[in-house]
């Protein structure tokens, strides 16, 4: 069991050093690191207006490890993964993860399958085959904290209109690497 953030990165590295990835042992590893703010507040930057996606580790190319920071109400479009898995872990506060069907054809609404609410310490995960999932902070009161791994990392996802299904392509974005706040960029559909 990792007992701190960076302990979990070194693990992780370990894993990911093979080409093949276990979806259990990644999940079972991340749920045994106990969220522990001193391990990650330089990473946890907030923004008013949007969630944020800050990058921790790139994982020697094999994956990206991401703290979103989800402020009041902030949420996510409906999107894919791009071909790659995805772990999400709750640091802190909770979220709202809404899953969705492929869209049938064009013009359809987008058809809801479920949704599940992520506390703390939890671990979600999701991948193309499964569908696609919007992730929502429905607290007006506090803040959310999650931590993302894709592997593989990409730099683009689909994103959907959940009344048309139309879909559109959306830039992956960092708001900081490192605990370092990136340059400026014109706005951008940021997404997770």
């Amino acid at each position: 069991m990792p007992s701190s953030l960076q302990e979990l990165i070194q693990k992780l590295h370990e894993i990911f050093k093979e080409d093949r990835v276990n979806v259990e042992e990644v999940k079972e590893l991340m749920e045994s690191y106990r969220s522990n703010p001193q391990d990650w507040k330089q990473f946890a930057i907030f923004d008013a207006h949007r969630y944020t996606r800050n990058l921790v580790d790139e994982g020697n190319g094999k994956f990206n490890l991401i703290i979103l920071c989800w402020g009041e109400g902030h949420g996510s479009s409906i999107h894919d993964h791009s071909d790659s898995h995805c772990f999400m872990k709750m640091l802190q506060g909770e979220l709202k993860e809404t899953l969705f069907d492929w869209p049938k054809g064009e013009d359809s609404q987008m058809k809801e399958r479920s949704h599940s609410n992520l506390k703390e310490n939890s671990v979600a995960y999701i991948n193309d085959s499964i569908g696609l999932h919007r992730v929502e902070n429905a607290s007006h009161t506090e803040g959310s904290i999650s931590l993302h791994l894709y592997s593989p990392p990409f730099q683009t996802c689909q994103v959907f209109d959940q009344r048309t299904s139309h879909k559109s392509v959306a830039q992956m974005t960092f708001w900081s690497k490192y605990g370092e706040r990136t340059p400026l960029t014109t706005a951008s559909k940021e997404n997770n």
